[in-house]
């Protein structure tokens, strides 16, 4: 019902006319982010990304809603995923969705100006889709920023993990493990993972674990890093603790832990110079 060929020539041939409607009426002064943007380049793909968003959008008046979708879908996930919207705060996208809507409503009314033989039933049909398919298209969006945002976040969070365990490679198949920082129960049992890893993918045979930068460990992860030292032993890399503080120390004997096969020294210069 919501079909008009001639609804959709109509707009096919004023694509370029909404576009420059709507930057024209954009405040500057009210907004943020791409649309306040006075980069000639910005603006420039500013405009043909609202432009490509028209000629998808007319396209409701032409085909069926799941092939009208199928080809709208990658524009959205452009958008979504676009570095300058990303920066732009949420409220003011929507608000320039709904502006773009607006426009819509607009000229289906300058259409029906300009052909009295439509109805107002016909009108409201098209007030209607526009309203839904405008409400999609922006839930789309919205949806699509946000899996955008978790596997920004997902990136960022391996990249972190990996460098709060960096296995250093030294000479004769030795490594470092410097630890640094509050080590909680969930980073101790990313160490122990990616150190795990690490020493196999990089042929480690001897390990040097320094807790100079760590100034307390509840029990907990004092039995997780005891853990990683079993599991060493077990894919047959030898290691050499340094760096223990009392405090760490204290809690490593209240729990009983043993570090029989483990050499300990009190600084990592001593470690590395027992090697030699």
């Amino acid at each position: 019902m919501h079909r008009s060929k001639y609804l959709y020539t109509f707009l096919k041939g004023r694509t370029r006319d909404l576009t420059e409607e709507w930057y024209k009426n954009i405040d500057k002064t009210k907004t943020a982010g791409v649309y306040a943007s006075n980069d000639p380049k910005v603006i420039e793909a500013l405009k043909d990304q609202n432009h490509e968003f028209h000629l998808h959008f007319i396209e409701v008046f032409n085909k069926g809603e799941v092939e009208f979708f199928e080809e709208f879908e990658p524009w959205i996930i452009k958008i979504a995923s676009d570095i300058e919207h990303i920066n732009t705060p949420i409220q003011y996208v929507i608000r320039e969705f709904k502006n773009v809507r607006n426009q819509y409503f607009d000229y289906v009314n300058k259409f029906a100006e300009l052909n009295t033989e439509v109805t107002r039933q016909e009108r409201d049909a098209w007030f209607e889709i526009i309203l839904k398919e405008f409400d999609e298209v922006i839930l789309r969006f919205i949806e699509g920023t946000y899996k955008y945002s978790q596997n920004v976040l997902r990136a960022q969070q391996e990249m972190i993990n990996e460098l709060s365990a960096p296995v250093i490679s030294l000479s004769n198949h030795q490594g470092l493990l410097p630890l640094i920082g509050d080590i909680d129960t969930s980073r101790a049992k990313m160490i122990l993972e990616h150190t795990l890893k690490q020493c196999a993918d990089r042929d480690i045979h001897h390990l040097f674990v320094d807790l100079s930068g760590v100034a307390m460990i509840d029990t907990m992860v004092a039995h997780q890093l005891f853990q990683l030292l079993k599991a060493l032993k077990l894919i047959g890399v030898k290691t050499t603790l340094s760096g223990i503080r009392p405090e760490i120390a204290q809690t490593a004997v209240q729990l009983g832990l043993s570090f029989d096969g483990t050499m300990i020294k009190n600084s990592l210069a001593q470690a590395l110079d027992h090697t030699k």
